[in-house]
């Protein structure tokens, strides 16, 4: 990573890019503070979490490459302390603890006009599209921060957004997952998998099988609340879910992974079960049986983060104490490079932080 030499009033600190590639083109520097329009917030960043986008923008694959100059701030999720407010925003105040929605909408579309702003045609994200949260400020539309309680700390505030809003719309939303049933929730270490036990387990009430890599995460995934945890590298998915259902096979599924588990938990799935897919971190494609689908009448759901009201349920219920976002490590927002090299080697349980 590379340090830039600057040292000017109305500058902030920052981790930008302005070319694409590993790690080493993580630049800690100073960008101008944004500025706000009368509908816009001002937020002093306290946390920002790492989201596998931020690495595909870094590197500009799965179609994120762009065109440098102007350099770009990296991050999406994040929580701070509102320090200005448009003019014509009412539904927060300064000194306010929010945390920010980093998927803006156009309210202005179709899909948005209908309630499904999950579905605009022109939504951008922070850190990606725009300047992103690996700052000390970030100026944020006031729809897309949420007052937190003081109980929650700002990492644990961050961590919130990119994991629990898929789940949501997932699970509660489009499945509608019942009490009764069975949810498989894959790589239980990552931050959807530990957000989908809580939403599952502590909101749903719904018996959680989870699956993970190593004894050590088994242990943490089942005192996150689920039930049973496959080691995937000692057992096979479908043989033990089938085995802990009495041969009938999950509820619904959800899978934040792709390829490279698909298959298998897609055989894990009960007739008339649901599969809910928001995520493809080992890879895009995968086979699917079509004979299978629609002769044990299977279902799936494409699930790509959530709406504005999903967002303010699931702050409701976090600022309640029924889930807790879940936080590996934290780094110094200067150590971004090392931040991003431990999100590659995948060892961690939850979420990385960045604290500005």
């Amino acid at each position: 990573m590379r340090i830039a030499d600057s040292e000017k009033d109305d500058f902030m600190k920052a981790i930008y890019i302005e070319s694409h590639g590993g790690p080493e083109v993580l630049t800690y520097g100073e960008r101008p503070d944004p500025t706000i329009n009368s509908q816009e917030v001002l937020v002093r960043v306290g946390a920002a979490a790492l989201n596998r986008l931020d690495l595909y923008t870094r590197e500009g694959g799965r179609g994120l490459k762009r065109d440098f100059p102007p350099p770009l701030i990296l991050g999406g999720d994040c929580a701070g302390e509102v320090v200005e407010i448009g003019e014509q925003v009412a539904t927060v105040k300064v000194a306010d603890r929010v945390v920010v929605n980093p998927r803006l909408t156009c309210q202005q579309c179709p899909a948005c006009l209908a309630g499904r702003d999950d579905l605009c045609s022109r939504q951008r994200f922070m850190g990606s599209a725009i300047d992103g949260s690996y700052a000390e400020l970030v100026a944020v539309p006031a729809a897309n921060v949420h007052v937190i309680d003081d109980s929650v700390s700002y990492e644990e505030a961050a961590a919130l957004p990119t994991t629990f809003l898929p789940v949501w719309n997932m699970l509660v939303r489009r499945m509608q997952v019942k009490a009764w049933e069975t949810v498989l929730v894959l790589s239980a270490s990552a931050g959807v998998g530990t957000a989908a036990i809580q939403v599952a387990k502590n909101i749903i009430g719904a018996r959680v099988i989870a699956t993970t890599s190593t004894p050590e995460k088994v242990a943490k995934a089942l005192a996150l609340g689920a039930d049973e945890v496959i080691n995937y590298n000692e057992e096979d998915i479908t043989e033990r879910t089938k085995e802990m259902t009495g041969g009938i096979g999950a509820d619904a599924v959800v899978d934040h992974v792709g390829a490279d588990f698909f298959s298998k938990a897609f055989n894990a799935l009960r007739p008339g079960g649901r599969y809910g897919t928001c995520g493809a971190t080992t890879g895009l494609r995968s086979e699917l049986h079509l004979g299978l689908l629609f002769s044990q009448q299977k279902e799936i759901y494409g699930v790509f983060m959530g709406n504005k009201e999903d967002m303010r349920e699931i702050v409701t219920v976090l600022n309640r104490g029924l889930i807790r976002p879940v936080v590996d490590r934290v780094f110094p927002l200067q150590d971004a490079a090392e931040a991003h090299r431990a999100m590659e080697e995948t060892n961690f349980f939850g979420k990385l932080i960045l604290a500005p």
